[in-house]
């Protein structure tokens, strides 16, 4: 590594002059807000990628503001000429995707430094992201949430063979929005059915880097009841479910041909977006949506506004 270049994951170290225990305020220079904001990172376990996403975006910036500017000096006008630097004076492409990425990061890096009262006010609040041409996701209609439920409920009714997992499975995710991995990785001590104000689920991660995406979900009313019957058909130990994700997929999968929807109609993805795109449009806020899918700062722009296009009115 060069000397005075700042690294992805470790901090530069401070010359004598920067004392990281000392307060930050509006006089401090560019170059200490950046690494108190990777400490505050690295403190609050975010993963290595995103760590590393915001300290390349934010090595960007202090290349192009310079290091030692103070941060109380620093406005929107500044923000907009390194977005348009980027774009069209340093030399290197940059798509829109990257570009929504960036903002991301400097409204991010904003947003704490005003939490955290170091600047009166954030410049990068102004600061819209550009329209990313990516496919809107895949979301099941109400009319085929409506199919696939009842298609797993037949299942789990049926008088020879009855078999809950279908309806266990899709009730989960369309209230989740669990991810696949996440899926597998339940234990049947993460679903608590002893809470007097209904059942709910804990989202566990091993990885000390990952901790920031733990959350507890509510669960609907009767999943009790549901999980019960599960758990007497399967006998699960070790994890709610004891197979490999595939028959999983495979599962959903038949429960969609069941419902009369296409094959792979209602997969994991769909199902999760479909989860989240019918809270948005229940009124969840953003960031509670956002921390109960456990979407990282950077990624969710991008998320929210796909979401967002999903929930215009049609035309």
């Amino acid at each position: 590594m060069r000397p005075g270049q700042l690294s992805f994951l470790e901090p530069p170290e401070p010359s004598g002059d920067v004392r990281l225990s000392a307060p930050l305020d509006a006089r401090s220079p560019l170059r200490r807000a950046i690494t108190a904001f990777h400490e505050h990172l690295l403190a609050e376990g975010r993963s290595s990628n995103t760590v590393r996403a915001f300290d390349s975006d934010l090595r960007l910036f202090q290349r192009y503001i310079g290091p030692h500017v103070v941060i109380g000096h620093i406005r929107y006008a500044d923000l907009y000429g390194f977005l348009r630097w980027l774009r069209h004076g340093r030399g290197v492409p940059c798509n829109d995707k990257s570009l929504a990425r960036r903002i991301t990061t400097l409204k991010v890096f904003y947003g704490w430094l005003a939490a955290s009262k170091v600047v009166a006010q954030n410049p990068a609040a102004q600061l819209e992201h550009p329209h990313v041409d990516t496919p809107l996701p895949r979301v099941l209609s109400a009319a085929e949430v409506s199919q696939l439920l009842s298609a797993t409920e037949a299942l789990r009714r049926d008088p020879q063979s009855p078999d809950a997992r279908p309806h266990l499975l899709a009730t989960l995710l369309l209230t989740t929005g669990l991810k696949k991995s996440e899926c597998m990785a339940l234990t049947p001590a993460d679903i608590d059915t002893t809470e007097t104000e209904g059942v709910t689920l804990f989202v566990r991660y091993d990885s000390a880097r990952k901790r920031h995406k733990e959350r507890r979900l509510r669960l609907p009313p009767g999943f009790d009841t549901l999980v019960d019957e599960y758990k007497s058909q399967y006998r699960p130990v070790s994890h709610l479910f004891e197979c490999t994700a595939r028959n999983l997929e495979y599962v959903l999968d038949t429960a969609s041909r069941r419902a009369g929807l296409p094959p792979r109609r209602a997969c994991f993805e769909v199902l999760r977006y479909t989860c989240a795109l019918r809270d948005l449009r229940n009124g969840m806020e953003p960031e509670r949506l956002r921390l109960k899918l456990g979407i990282s700062d950077i990624t969710w722009a991008d998320t929210l506004e796909r979401l967002q296009r999903l929930n215009t009115p049609v035309l």
